[in-house]
């Protein structure tokens, strides 16, 4: 199940959870679950939802290249640095991936080790790996 945090129509937050609490379900609310809906079932490849990034410029850098990644596809840590005009920033831009709030949209899950090793995901590699395997049978 996934947990979806908002703040005036945008998303802030999502979590995966073993348990939903129950909430408001206002028209944005409806949009970001027939997003997510279509993106699980294979239908969308990508979620365009307005969001609210809290971090530091650099991480909103960071994210914001991410969302450039596309479905199916994983780039380097090392990549998305020299992406960004930070070639050395390899380490910033790992701990950037792993500050995202707003995973699945924010695609942090497309990145990996140079060596092409699956990194870290705040989620569990178990479900990162899942999600890869998933964008690619798509």
């Amino acid at each position: 199940m996934i947990q979806i945090e908002m703040e005036v129509n945008r998303v802030c937050a999502l979590r995966f959870v073993t348990k939903a609490g129950r909430s408001d379900v206002s028209p944005f609310l409806t949009t970001c679950l027939r997003q997510l809906r279509d993106y699980f079932s294979g239908k969308k490849r990508s979620l365009e939802l307005p969001l609210s990034l809290a971090g530091t410029d650099f991480q909103k850098k960071v994210w914001r290249q991410l969302r450039k990644i596309p479905h199916g596809q994983t780039v380097s840590y090392a990549d998305v640095a020299r992406a960004i005009g930070h070639p050395k920033a390899v380490r910033a831009v790992g701990n950037a991936n792993g500050k995202n709030r707003i995973p699945i949209i924010i695609p942090c899950h497309r990145v990996i080790a140079s060596d092409g090793k699956l990194g870290g995901y705040s989620s569990g590699l178990a479900r990162k790996r899942w999600l890869l395997r998933h964008e690619k049978d798509r």
